[in-house]
Parts: structure tokens; sequence; C-alpha cells
């Protein structure tokens, strides 16, 4: 196996108290899945995650915590996103409507708008999302 050194790093939301909820869901094994704006992966100049594709989940100190294999990937409107993968992304999501209005505030927070170069950036039906299932391969640390 590869070591985590060589495998691209693998980053929920910003660093702080959201990243670490996340890795820690990660971790419990309660999400498996996470949704991106396809904006965001542009903006980073970020290719998209293909199934099969390993990376090391990192913690909001950069320490790798885990391999992931990303077991699938779609792009798709924001207004298609079902109550499987809401509740997949195990955050206690009890509907779509809870799950896209958190990520709403989320993807509309100033750290996001400004990565994205747009202060006034709003998402609609239409917005283009990554949705993406993964599976822990290992754990490290």
């Amino acid at each position: 196996m590869t070591t985590d050194d060589d495998l691209p790093p693998y980053l929920l939301g910003f660093p702080g108290p959201l990243r670490d909820r996340l890795v820690a869901a990660v971790l419990s094994g309660a999400k498996t899945s996470t949704t991106g704006l396809l904006a965001g992966y542009e903006a980073e100049g970020e290719p998209l995650p293909v199934a099969g594709q390993r990376t090391a989940l990192l913690d909001s100190a950069a320490c790798p915590v885990a391999v992931l294999e990303v077991t699938d990937v779609r792009v798709l409107p924001l207004g298609e996103v079902d109550l499987e993968h809401a509740l997949a992304e195990g955050e206690g999501y009890a509907s779509v409507a809870e799950w896209r209005s958190s990520h709403e505030e989320f993807w509309h927070g100033a750290e996001l708008r400004e990565l994205l170069g747009d202060p006034g950036f709003t998402v609609d039906d239409g917005t283009p999302v990554v949705t993406e299932r993964f599976r822990i391969v290992e754990r490290l640390g």
C-alpha cells in the first residue's frame, strides 16, 4: 500500500470545529458521503475525484487520520440531491431540506465566498454540485 505521504489530501470544510466534527463523523463510520460545489473545484483548479481514488483524510492540524477510497462521484444539480445522499453525510439530517439548509449556510459563508472570489455567491436548484461517496481503507496514527 502507498504511504499516506504519497496520497493527495482530503479536506472536509475549513479547519476548525466544522472540520473536526466532519472528520469525527467519518472516523465513526457515520459519514460516508459529502457534497461540494463544482465551482469550488474550478476555483481551486482541483480535478474532480474519481471512483477508486485514494486520499489521506486530514484533520484541522493537517495530520492524516485515515486513508479514504472514493466509491462513487456524481455531478448533478443541487435540486436533485436525494435523501439517501443526505443521510449518508452522517451529520444527523432528517430531510433533504435540513441537509440543504445546512449546506447553504456553509456555501453562503464568507470563507467560501472568498475562495470563489464572489462576495455575493448563492446557490439555487440548478447549481452544479459534486456528490461523493467514500469508504475508510485504513485508519492512521
